[in-house]
């Protein structure tokens, strides 16, 4: 089977730009304008700056692009600031309550200084504590000013019942968010990875008490969140962490053997197998054939993996306004579909949907009771 690239005007340039930043230095006018709109887009402008600086072709470039790219740094370089001092507080809390905790995604590769994390913004904290800490930790983090977001009787309800997560927190004076996992898929989810098994192979990252992921593990959690959520839709960028996370670790010996085991370990398989797929033909990202062979029990039907190289690239491509087009719209919606069909039990969805539904048409209506469920639906 072959995947194949949308065909949307300007997309191979941006490509390009990320994959080999020295193009930019041929773009036309006109492909300058798509490639920073499609920055803008995906969150990878700041990136894109990188790249440039990196590469040593910053000069090179039009004075305008490089306008814009130094604005998208800044902003990157504020929140890489903030996002330091919020996990700086966090570990602080945690560790006086005698807690340990592992940072996850944006804040772990931060934290971790991989170069993935240059130009990256993080739109919330992300953390990874035993489930019998839950309570604990949400103390301790309040203590330190995270408060509650608004939140129905309803959504607190699911949450702590259906969920990966509990109810996000906002600082009161920064403003971030802080989640707080207690594994990395939805409990009513059909994959049920052990998050024991996670947080027994953390590692340290900058300081004393901040731990993050151990490297096979950032790459499952990020495949798996990736191929697993409900939102899919514009999520490159999440690719391209996969893609740098690959080319980083991947020179580490024994690594593919390893990462390919541990999936099967972590009931990850599929995700596993996605993610390798569509790094190595939408980014070109250097997979070794030995580490797709090897990964046998467990994979996709035939079937599935058709579906999905026709919906993943359609979706995960940035849109050209300029060119509109129903079918991406479709396929994005048949994505979410099929999350939501993976992460919870069809009765469990039905009762949801129906509860929301009341819920924009009659009011907040009761709270559910014990016997009752839901599940997420927006972006985690």
């Amino acid at each position: 089977m072959t995947v194949r690239m949308p065909k949307v005007p300007g997309l191979r340039e941006f490509l390009d730009a990320l994959m080999r930043p020295e193009t930019m230095v041929s773009l036309t006018v006109r492909q300058w304008n798509t490639v920073l709109r499609f920055g803008r887009q995906t969150g990878l402008s700041a990136r894109l700056a990188c790249l440039a600086r990196s590469s040593g072709i910053w000069e090179q470039i039009p004075e305008k692009a490089r306008q814009h790219f130094e604005s998208a740094e800044a902003i990157s370089r504020d929140n890489h600031r903030m996002v330091r001092y919020d996990v700086g507080m966090i570990a602080d809390a945690l560790d006086h309550a005698k807690l340990p905790f592992a940072l996850l995604k944006g804040a772990a590769y931060v934290w971790s200084d991989l170069d993935l994390a240059r130009g990256r913004l993080c739109s919330d904290v992300d953390i990874l504590v035993a489930r019998p800490d839950l309570e604990a930790a949400e103390e301790a983090v309040k203590e330190a000013g995270w408060v509650p977001l608004k939140q129905d009787e309803y959504d607190d309800y699911y949450y702590r019942t259906w969920m990966h997560e509990l109810p996000p927190l906002r600082h009161h004076n920064s403003n971030t968010i802080i989640d707080i996992h207690h594994t990395i898929l939805p409990v009513t989810s059909r994959l049920h990875p052990d998050p024991a098994l996670l947080l027994d192979e953390v590692i340290p990252a900058g300081e004393e008490g901040i731990h993050v992921l151990a490297p096979k593990d950032m790459v499952l959690h990020a495949a798996a969140h990736l191929f697993y959520d409900g939102d899919f839709d514009r999520r490159l960028r999440d690719l391209y962490d996969l893609d740098r996370m690959l080319v980083r670790f991947g020179g580490q010996p024994g690594f593919w053997d390893a990462l390919v085991r541990r999936a099967d370990v972590l009931n990850l398989t599929i995700p596993l197998f996605y993610t390798l797929r569509y790094c190595a033909t939408l980014l070109g990202t250097p997979v070794p054939a030995e580490a797709t062979a090897s990964i046998g029990r467990g994979t996709p039907s035939y079937l599935s993996v058709l579906l999905m190289d026709h919906l993943v690239p359609r979706t995960i491509m940035p849109r050209n306004a300029d060119y509109p087009s129903r079918v991406t719209s479709l396929t994005a919606f048949l994505l979410y579909l099929r999350s939501h069909w993976l992460k919870m039990p069809p009765l469990l969805l039905a009762r949801h949907l129906l509860r929301k539904a009341f819920k924009r048409v009659g009011g907040e209506g009761a709270a559910p009771t014990a016997t009752q469920g839901t599940i997420k639906l927006s972006n985690q």
